[in-house]
């Protein structure tokens, strides 16, 4: 791509939305978690977990839509965005994940107000580790997974271009927990984010944006997060997700490729369907905003009643 042709897919990327009210979550080893609400205070909420290296701006999409109509609340995972690193290296944990969910519902959501919960990749995992967390059931009236794995993710991965076996599995292993620094966005970068996460046809304006988002993630926090998904094992917690749950994957993903989504739904024990969206890649929500934000929008028609009751968020956490 041309010099001018790259200014112009920046120019392209949309700002991502201001919040209405920002708030501060402290999550259960005093964790200082950053929340953005958006949209009017008493419609229909929906909470969204950002993915491994991301932050709340990876949703910008569904934040612009939803927030019209919908109560939107995003939150950066802990060492993302503007949420601070944890204090030690027990602090990345799927534990410590959902307690972060937990504390994030309970300073947004008022005591049986249910939300539809949407979660990407690691967001995904976060929301299958706090399955049986009495936050959740509280608050989740429906949940969506996208592009996300519960296990096996280092030896199902197809970043690595070679057959199965050992020698994939510990190539991928160590590009997972890799401490080079990402460096600043460049054309040979954007190359090799667009390779590993997202679908060969991706708009170059959406891959500007993944890797804006991406390139931005601290690498203390990378790396961190980066062994904790090469040892996940959050088969348990599909199983324990009873809520009504709707899967979403994209047939090229090679960091969670649709053998993941298709093993998430067979385990559910409500599951409403899987969707899969033909050449997108990992980064579903990007890649296919339309698809994406039509789904939790079903989601909030089918299983959230607008009554009027329960709205009330809680006060700000200090």
């Amino acid at each position: 791509m041309s010099r001018l042709l790259r200014r112009e897919a920046a120019r392209q990327v949309p700002a991502a939305p201001v919040p209405e009210r920002v708030l501060t979550a402290v999550s259960a080893d005093g964790s200082r978690i950053h929340v953005e609400l958006h949209g009017p205070e008493d419609a229909p909420a929906v909470v969204l977990a950002h993915g491994w290296t991301c932050s709340t701006h990876f949703w910008a999409a569904q934040t612009r839509d939803l927030a019209v109509d919908h109560r939107v609340i995003a939150y950066d995972q802990r060492g993302h965005g503007l949420t601070p690193a944890a204090a030690g290296p027990g602090g990345y944990s799927t534990h410590a994940l959902a307690d972060d969910l937990e504390a994030v519902l309970a300073a947004t959501l008022a005591p049986g107000r249910r939300a539809v919960l949407a979660g990407h990749s690691m967001g995904g995992m976060t929301l299958m580790a706090a399955s049986r967390r009495p936050g959740l059931r509280e608050h989740a009236a429906a949940v969506l997974l996208c592009s996300t794995g519960s296990s096996r993710l280092v030896s199902e991965a197809l970043v690595v271009p070679i057959r199965p076996g050992g020698v994939r599995t510990r190539v991928t292993r160590a590009i997972l927990g890799a401490r080079a620094p990402l460096g600043p966005v460049t054309p040979v970068s954007r190359k090799v984010l667009k390779y590993g996460t997202m679908g060969p046809g991706s708009a170059p304006e959406r891959v500007e944006a993944c890797a804006r988002i991406v390139h931005a993630c601290p690498r203390k926090a990378r790396v961190a997060w980066g062994h904790v998904l090469a040892e996940l094992d959050l088969d348990a917690g599909v199983r324990g997700l009873r809520v009504p749950t709707a899967v979403i994957a994209g047939t090229a993903d090679r960091l969670t490729p649709p053998v993941h989504a298709r093993a998430i739904a067979a385990a559910l024990p409500q599951c409403l369907g899987l969707t899969e969206l033909t050449g997108m890649g990992h980064m579903t929500p990007v890649e296919a905003p339309e698809a994406v934000t039509a789904r939790i929008r079903e989601l909030v028609v089918r299983y959230i009643a607008v009554d009027g009751a329960g709205t009330a968020e809680k006060e700000e956490v200090a």
